[in-house]
């Protein structure tokens, strides 16, 4: 799909392919079609010239945008592969995943390499630790430079042809995930695992020519150009979020859980179809979306090893009664298993090759416990998340959805060590920002008993923290806020 792309681009031109928002929440064309292949060839030509060949490997730490999307496909064209940096992991993360990945050139924006740069007088007072780029290898600047940065690989168009394009299967992208600063972990993708879930999405989400697309990831960007629509990047802050959807009237829209409440909060409305993943996404969450305007709320069930895996749409994740969070049928080429454990085991074209470092595995081992209802996929809760309470193995991942009453954002089941070595298991819920906790703890009752021996200990109403990229729920963080509140209060 990617080849498929950069022929589509140099079709129409002068259309739009990324469009922006001013504050006030007017479009705005960042890049017609025609600016990003024009961008994508003179990339190529510059790591050509500068004698990158097929197979060898490139560190990427440029933000969403333009540029990062004309990076990616230049990289393809010469058959190199990407290693996506992550600038604020801290210095003693990068350079272990800078000796593993072992980049020949680092591509990085004038942000990444201020963070890790000049910025770092201001870091110290902050008490953040950040990384001197240049000290880890060759760094070349993408996009305008500020002082103290690298030098350009270039910004504009140039004489000379690019390079033929590449039209063999080989490593495509390294996606670092995990792991310590002595043993990192990294997800690989080829060119073929790659092109197999970006079809997936294609089929899954069906982009329309013409139409904006709201998202800002790379699996929503390729399928949505490739088939003619042009794609929003999302609004940091939700009430220009809010306005932002008003203006574009999009076909499709991929926004985080976190964001979308946000944006709900905001007072947005939403049209056509809505999309979901990087974190849970409740069956009241998605509720809300559609009766914000939705057309249809689906949750989509992805992994960096495998995107994407299934997806269920609001009406049959609402209509669901079982035990355990419904994330859908598995999209058409993956199969799921659960292990001898109860783990939840995916294969499928667009599973990554292998683990950085280790040998290829044809399965992925998610970390999720799940069970499988008529071909449908339920999680249980991740395998290290369990409570052991009174020698009973608590799955949190099995109840938690019965939390996510009207009035709730969130809700987590953590545990709390006891004083006498056992643990105690706490209900942390995230009530709306307008909601009464006095109706939010009543519409509570009737799920705490159905949850038999399983019922928590104590139920604690405040903000759940988050964390990463994606934002996701932070359990540790929450387990630590809830022993907080527990101290000296003897329940």
């Amino acid at each position: 799909m990617l080849d498929a792309l950069g022929h589509a681009l140099r079709r129409d031109p002068h259309r739009p392919a990324i469009l922006g928002t001013t504050r006030t929440g007017a479009v705005r064309v960042r890049a017609t079609r025609g600016d990003l292949a024009a961008l994508a060839d003179h990339y190529a030509r510059a790591l050509h010239a500068r004698g990158l060949r097929r197979g060898d490997t490139t560190g990427v730490a440029v933000r969403p945008g333009p540029r990062a999307l004309a990076v990616l496909l230049a990289v393809h064209r010469l058959g190199l592969r990407a290693a996506v940096l992550d600038p604020g992991a801290g210095p003693d993360v990068l350079r272990a995943r800078l000796a593993l990945a072992a980049p020949r050139l680092v591509l990085a924006d004038a942000t990444a390499q201020a963070a890790a740069g000049w910025a770092r007088p201001l870091a110290r007072r902050a008490r953040l630790a950040l990384p001197d780029l240049a000290a880890l290898g060759p760094v070349a600047t993408v996009g305008p430079r500020l002082p103290g940065c690298a030098p350009a690989l270039g910004d504009g168009p140039s004489g000379g042809v690019p390079p033929r394009p590449v039209d063999e299967d080989g490593d495509a992208v390294v996606v670092f995930t995990s792991g310590t600063t002595s043993r990192p972990r990294a997800v690989v993708h080829t060119r073929a695992s790659l092109a197999a879930g970006m079809a997936a999405v294609t089929g899954l989400v069906a982009p329309r020519e013409a139409r904006p697309v709201l998202g800002g990831t790379f699996f929503v960007l390729v399928p949505s150009l490739a088939n003619g629509a042009p794609v929003a990047l999302p609004a940091r802050s939700p009430r220009p979020l809010a306005r932002q959807l008003r203006r574009l009237d999009p076909q499709a829209t991929y926004l985080t859980p976190p964001q979308l409440r946000a944006a709900l909060d905001a007072g947005a409305r939403f049209t056509g179809r809505v999309w979901t993943g990087s974190a849970p996404a409740s069956a009241a969450l998605l509720t809300r979306v559609k009766q914000a305007g939705a057309q249809e709320a689906w949750g989509v069930y992805a992994l960096t090893e495998l995107f994407p895996a299934a997806a269920v749409e609001q009406a049959e994740k609402a209509a669901f009664t079982g035990g355990g969070d419904l994330v859908g049928t598995p999209l058409p080429g993956v199969t799921a298993k659960p292990g001898l454990t109860g783990e939840l085991l995916l294969s499928g074209p667009a599973a990554r090759d292998r683990y950085l470092g280790e040998d290829p595995d044809p399965w992925v081992a998610t970390g999720d416990r799940a069970h499988l209802d008529g071909g449908r996929i339920v999680l249980e809760g991740r395998c290290k998340d369990m409570v052991l309470r009174r020698a009973e193995n608590i799955y949190p991942g099995l109840y938690e959805p019965a939390l996510h009453v009207p009035g709730v954002d969130l809700a987590l089941l953590v545990g709390v060590p006891a004083a006498d070595g056992d643990e105690r298991l706490v209900a942390v819920v995230q009530p709306h920002r307008d909601a009464d906790p006095a109706r939010v703890r009543a519409a509570l009752a009737a799920p705490l008993r159905r949850m038999g021996t399983a019922r928590p200990d104590a139920v604690l109403l405040g903000d759940i923290p988050l964390s990463g990229r994606s934002s996701k729920p932070d359990r540790a963080a929450a387990a630590r806020w809830a022993a907080a509140r527990l101290d000296g209060s003897g329940r």
